[in-house]
């Protein structure tokens, strides 16, 4: 089994727990994923050993909490405690081999005929995952927002007045601490719902841009030495308490055009993404959508992640709020 962390919340008062099935082994001495973890670089020691080290703070039961029957509750796994700001939430898209029908319509066409996702596509499959010390080419990367944009598990994910739509992205993201001297440090690894406009995108891929700057979830827990070779999962919409959509899905290194190692470089090789003291939160991409089925979620639908071996599953409603036509008022200092 996984070493597994849940970040918690009471009232103004926070905590760190272990995942101890039924229960949540709270750690004395440190109250955020990110200063332990700020430890453990320090103390050049395995983030595993420290934490259960530490898990000697009593129990709570997971079930209530993961439930909202407790006083304590869930927090996205991971944030900056101090300031939202130094955490970036981004993403790598195109990543998926996804089915041997789509690989073999990417062969049977020309390159001037091929959209640009699919050419992103196809030199992931040609060069994504170099041998060792070699640089691959680079997967699209999309900015998402700061650490305000995340979202804990429970709580719901908001389509904007603004938008036209709100769909889920069921995914695994890699969660990173900048190091003192500048190296980017994994923490681990956590289920997530990148969740984005659809129907934005669609319209022209110049606009995905705008259409990933929308709050998204993670959680509920991070794990800290889950394997990442082949990850099974499933991905359901509840409607009025009963699934209207579910699939099974994979993720993981033998699932995907680009490596692990290659991702990361091409994300950290920027100066600014290597500050020291900042959190990252990087999607690693999804396989399927419902959108791409043809489902239009409805506010108070339920969008359900699970992948095996870490943890819990993730769960947000939607809410959508009305729609909003007025222009944003600049004011100007003259």
């Amino acid at each position: 089994m996984s070493t597994r962390l849940v970040q918690l919340r009471n009232g103004a008062e926070r905590a760190v727990a272990l995942v101890d099935e039924p229960d949540l082994r709270v750690l004395e001495q440190f109250t955020s994923v990110h200063e332990l973890a700020g430890q453990a670089v320090t103390d050049d020691s395995a983030l595993s050993e420290l934490a259960r080290k530490h898990a000697t703070g009593g129990k709570l039961d997971y079930e209530a909490v993961y439930d909202g029957k407790s006083p304590w509750r869930l927090m996205p796994p991971i944030d900056h405690p101090t300031d939202p700001a130094r955490c970036l939430v981004s993403g790598t898209g195109l990543t998926h081999l996804g089915s041997a029908k789509n690989r073999a319509a990417m062969h049977s066409v020309s390159e001037a005929e091929m959209t640009d996702s699919m050419k992103i596509f196809r030199w992931g499959v040609e060069n994504g995952r170099p041998g060792p010390g070699k640089i691959g080419v680079a997967p699209e990367w999309f900015y998402k927002g700061t650490g305000k944009v995340l979202r804990a598990p429970g709580e719901p994910l908001v389509v904007p007045g603004y938008a036209e739509d709100g769909g889920e992205e069921a995914e695994i993201a890699g969660i990173y601490l900048v190091a003192g001297d500048g190296t980017p440090v994994r923490i681990g690894m956590t289920p997530g719902n990148e969740f984005s406009d659809h129907k934005f995108e669609k319209k022209n891929y110049l606009n995905l841009a705008g259409s990933k700057l929308r709050n998204c979830s993670i959680g509920p827990e991070i794990c800290i030495d889950a394997p990442f070779q082949t990850v099974p999962g499933t991905v359901s919409i509840e409607r009025a308490g009963k699934i209207i959509w579910r699939k099974d899905i994979a993720t993981g290194e033998l699932e995907m055009c680009h490596s692990l190692a290659n991702i990361e470089h091409h994300h950290f090789k920027f100066e600014g993404h290597r500050r020291p003291g900042d959190v990252h939160v990087h999607f690693l991409g999804a396989i399927s959508l419902s959108f791409g089925d043809g489902l239009q979620l409805a506010d108070g639908d339920v969008m359900v992640v699970q992948w095996n071996g870490f943890g819990r599953a993730l769960r947000n409603s939607l809410r959508i709020e009305p729609s909003n036509a007025a222009p944003v008022t600049i004011q100007t200092l003259l």
